[in-house]
């Protein structure tokens, strides 16, 4: 059943004719952004091509050799966001980096008046305490 009806569908979508007013109104429509060739095609079910045929055919932008930019409102403005929220991820990470800067500051300090050292080194084992998970073949 399910093929009958996709095949009836096929043949329903060859056999359909669009008005020129139809297609007329559709290109304005592109022309103006309202809508675009990839909304057209899957709401009409016709194929892209005929689509561009129909600006080919029927826009004015096109008579007058005029080109559009084609970057959507909607991609501009969310270039800008990302753009702002780079702007605050940096001013975060300046922050950041002040504060890692003071920390070792203290720590250089409390290290002279204290005459130790209290900044652990990389190649130092964790205390017991640092909550470090041990290998199934440690435990006996």
């Amino acid at each position: 059943m399910a093929n009958l009806s996709k095949s009836s569908d096929l043949s329903f979508r060859r056999n359909r004719r669009f008005s020129e007013e139809f297609k007329r109104k559709k290109v304005e429509e592109l022309d103006k952004c309202l809508t675009s060739i990839a909304d057209i095609s899957r709401e009409y079910q016709v194929n892209r091509s005929a689509v561009y045929y129909w600006i080919y055919k029927y826009s004015l932008m096109r008579k007058r050799s005029l080109k559009t930019v084609i970057e959507a409102e909607s991609d501009t403005a969310k270039i800008k966001a990302l753009k702002d929220h780079i702007n605050q991820l940096e001013q975060l990470l300046g922050q950041k980096q002040f504060e890692i800067d003071f920390l070792n500051k203290q720590f250089e300090i409390a290290s002279g008046m204290y005459g130790i050292d209290l900044k652990k080194k990389a190649s130092g084992k964790a205390s017991p305490g640092t909550g470090s998970i041990k290998n199934s073949t440690d435990i006996k």
